[in-house]
């Protein structure tokens, strides 16, 4: 079973993903993870991200796999090297391609298959478990998302933000998993809000459904 977790970048996801999962007994599925895997791989292959058969490819052969909340590809932990601007540019790209996404969510799903997830990304709730009992879906405000990127990464805030606009432009525009609410998603605003009471509020909503042990 799986509790999704989505919502654009910065919002604090995977920090609030990471702290429910422990939390609750859980294991962290860090989704964008592996899209960034794909983008790491795609750049050291001289490959365009904007290719889609060549990123398609990629996808589907790669070896990519989740260790906590870092990631091996083929066997080298990447866990820093995917959080790199050019990384994060090129994650953007590739993971609009149908293709790739159909790659990255048939793993997601096959993970989710086995064992019990907090899955954070943008599409967990509304593509690769449309049947969670709970979707939470974080958001912050422009500002306040492009101050915490800008701090993790020791980039220009305003470069950060004119980016991070960019990539919500395309994260929501693009044919397969765009971002965007389910349904029955909750919705968390985390602008001003410590990580503790984020989480808190997540894992009480997963009290009142009956998941997790208590």
């Amino acid at each position: 079973m799986v509790i999704a977790i989505d919502g654009p970048a910065g919002a604090g996801k995977s920090t609030v993903a990471r702290g429910v999962a422990g939390a609750l007994g859980f294991t962290y599925l860090d989704s964008g993870a592996m899209y960034r895997g794909v983008a790491l791989k795609t750049l050291r292959e001289d490959a365009d991200p904007a290719n889609a058969d060549a990123a398609t490819d990629i996808a589907r052969n790669v070896d990519l796999r989740l260790v906590g909340s870092g990631l091996l590809l083929d066997g080298e932990d990447v866990s820093a090297a995917i959080r790199t601007p050019d990384v994060t540019r090129a994650a953007s790209v590739v993971s609009a391609h149908p293709g790739v996404r159909k790659a990255m969510v048939e793993r997601q799903r096959a993970m989710i298959d086995s064992a019990d997830y907090v899955a954070e990304g943008r599409d967990i709730g509304t593509v690769v478990s449309p049947d969670s009992p709970l979707k939470v879906f974080l958001v912050a405000s422009d500002s306040e998302r492009a101050r915490r990127r800008a701090m993790q990464t020791g980039e220009d805030e305003a470069e950060v933000l004119a980016a991070q606009r960019e990539r919500d432009r395309r994260d929501r525009e693009r044919e397969h998993g765009a971002l965007r609410a389910a349904d029955d998603a909750v919705e968390v605003d985390t602008t001003g809000l410590a990580v503790d009471d984020v989480v808190g509020r997540v894992v009480e909503l997963a009290r009142e459904r009956g998941i997790g042990a208590r």
